[in-house]
């Protein structure tokens, strides 16, 4: 079965502005990060042509390959799990880091943004849920090392991720989404210096709508644009 991935890409963004809508928000406070994990540049290309501004990638080797062939055509989000001796090949390519999660990662990446003459925007991963698979700092955890991070000069903090768990009914993973919420709010009354709660990235391809009536500004959309993956 042929991709129509204009088709697909007007399907999300029409259910990113009912569910805006219905949360009584505007969908141009909502933004839309294609993921593009095992999608090749060639596809990646079309879905550019086609309005895609922001593109998501998991690993370092991968974004690199399809960076040598795209560049600046678009904003470059890195959404995966960063080890620290990864930082210095994409800190001058990735207009975001969506996953920091330990204060070491955090202090390379202050490093290697001074290094190049860069103030690296980052997000706090948090692991709402709890599950030993994720990745992300608990929940109790984030306040204590947003402090630490906050002494620190080239990385500013500019929200909190999460990855809610993967259930077959989208409502179930509202809970999760609420208390990333509830946190960055807790976050703001804390006026820590460099510390700003912009954006919550939340929401897949199987629950971004419930992510965004539940308060979620970067939307993480990979299979519902270019299909299913085979990994």
């Amino acid at each position: 079965m042929t991709i129509d991935i204009n088709i697909n890409l007007r399907e999300v963004e029409e259910k990113i502005r009912v569910a805006a809508l219905k949360a009584g928000r505007d969908a141009k406070d909502i933004q839309l990060i294609a993921v593009t994990k095992t999608v090749e540049p060639e596809i990646i290309k079309k879905a550019i042509e086609y309005g895609v501004k922001h593109v998501g990638e998991n690993k370092v080797q991968e974004l690199l390959r399809k960076y040598e062939v795209i560049g600046d055509q678009v904003q470059w989000h890195m959404i995966g799990h960063l080890q620290k001796n990864k930082v210095k090949y994409i800190i001058d390519k990735v207009a975001l880091i969506h996953s920091v999660d330990s204060y070491d990662l955090a202090l390379e990446i202050d490093k290697r943004a001074k290094k190049s003459g860069l103030i690296m925007k980052c997000l706090l991963q948090v692991n709402v849920s709890g599950e030993e698979t994720k990745y992300g700092v608990s929940r109790e955890q984030a306040k204590d090392l947003l402090k630490e991070i906050s002494k620190l000069h080239n990385i500013h903090i500019v929200g909190l991720m999460t990855m809610a768990p993967y259930v077959e009914e989208a409502k179930e993973t509202r809970a999760c989404f609420e208390s990333l919420k509830e946190l960055s709010l807790e976050i703001e009354k804390m006026g820590l210096h460099n510390i700003q709660m912009k954006y919550l990235s939340m929401g897949m391809s199987n629950d971004f709508e419930v992510a965004i009536e539940e308060g979620g500004t970067l939307v993480r959309i990979g299979s519902k644009i270019f299909g299913e993956r085979n990994y």
